[in-house]
């Protein structure tokens, strides 16, 4: 598909960028819970958590929002314990019942901890909208999801779970759209998390405008409301998803918000705010904030088309010296995930978050 007949660059690269296929690995989910067959059950529960920095959105999503979380073997025989906690995020048109259940993480995680890694429970919460996708991002159209990441939620788990209320033992983890929300709201919000591991990141760094195509323009200004959007490619809904999060305005109803185009016409004010959203073109303010972690991990695969600018992370990163690990792995943007998960990933906060003593 030629992008340059559908979108201006800007969003095009944007939105190409998020648009990943599902998630998946070279184990099966049948070979990964034959080989859980033998070892101490996790316990997956589904709650909902109220998030008030949702309340009031203009697009009417819901401030309750379906929420996954993994308990560890231990969680209940061992009433006194107390846990550290990782949140995860989701990408793009993926949600957390397909990465709990259709990947079986569950799973991933119940091999872990048997075969030695500390145990911590696991949060994956559904950021997910009208358009597919909220960019963990503040939006008075879609609602403040940067917030309910970094405070709502985590204020939730530790109210209603054993956890460990404190920032050295709460992780924060995401791939594509959701590695794009642990970046973000990793480098932010240091005084919440402690941990940070961001896998195959959309969305780092800032574009150009180029050619427009009307025909697309006429499909985007026809819709009356979000729920029309549910029929559009998903190029075109994904660019709605953007326009949501990061050009929000309560002034042009009936979506509440700008777009990027308007009369064939690129604009640049939209454009702007689109870029200073890129991680990328803020991570320099952040530094300080990054140098408080207690571990960061960037990966991406080597056939994945989000390499260049996670390569330019973990380049900038360096130039700070700040403390982080990366690898370049063999694989494209979503064959490995939940292999990585497994093998990579749980193992890493198994070794860095903060535990209780034991005992």
């Amino acid at each position: 598909m030629k992008l340059g007949h559908h979108l201006h660059t800007a969003a095009a690269a944007i939105l190409l960028s998020i648009l990943s296929p599902a998630a998946a690995g070279a184990a099966s989910p049948a070979a990964a819970a034959q080989d859980s067959s033998s070892a101490p059950a996790t316990v997956v529960q589904r709650i909902m958590v109220h998030g008030r920095s949702l309340e009031g959105n203009l697009a009417g999503e819901s401030a309750d929002r379906e929420t996954y979380v993994i308990l560890p073997p231990s969680y209940a025989t061992h009433p006194r314990r107390r846990y550290p906690v990782v949140y995860v995020l989701h990408g793009y048109s993926y949600d957390p019942d397909r990465w709990v259940h259709g990947d079986n993480i569950a799973e991933s995680a119940q091999i872990d901890f048997a075969k030695g890694a500390r145990e911590f429970i696991l949060v994956f919460p559904n950021a997910s909208n009208a358009y597919d996708g909220s960019m963990y991002s503040n939006s008075a159209t879609t609602g403040n999801f940067e917030d309910f990441i970094a405070y709502d939620l985590p204020h939730y788990i530790d109210s209603h779970y054993r956890t460990i209320a404190d920032r050295a033992s709460r992780g924060l983890a995401g791939h594509s759209m959701g590695g794009y929300g642990a970046a973000r709201i990793g480098m932010k919000h240091a005084d919440m998390f402690g941990v940070l591991y961001i896998m195959s990141p959309c969305c780092m760094s800032p574009r150009e405008a180029g050619p427009i195509d009307p025909a697309n323009e006429a499909k985007l200004a026809a819709l009356h409301s979000p729920a029309d959007a549910s029929g559009l490619p998903r190029m075109l809904k994904a660019q709605l998803a953007v326009a949501a999060a990061w050009s929000p305005d309560p002034s042009n109803p009936p979506l509440y918000l700008d777009l990027p185009v308007k009369d064939g016409t690129a604009r640049p004010d939209i454009l702007a705010k689109w870029a200073a959203n890129a991680p990328l073109a803020f991570v320099d303010q952040y530094i300080g904030n990054l140098k408080q972690y207690r571990a960061i991990a960037i990966d991406v695969g080597d056939q994945d088309g989000l390499k260049t600018d996670t390569i330019k992370l973990h380049t900038i990163l360096d130039s700070y010296h700040v403390a982080h690990s990366f690898e370049l792995y063999d694989g494209d943007h979503a064959n490995r995930v939940r292999t990585r998960l497994r093998d990579v990933v749980i193992p890493f906060f198994s070794r860095s978050l903060a535990f209780p003593p034991a005992g």
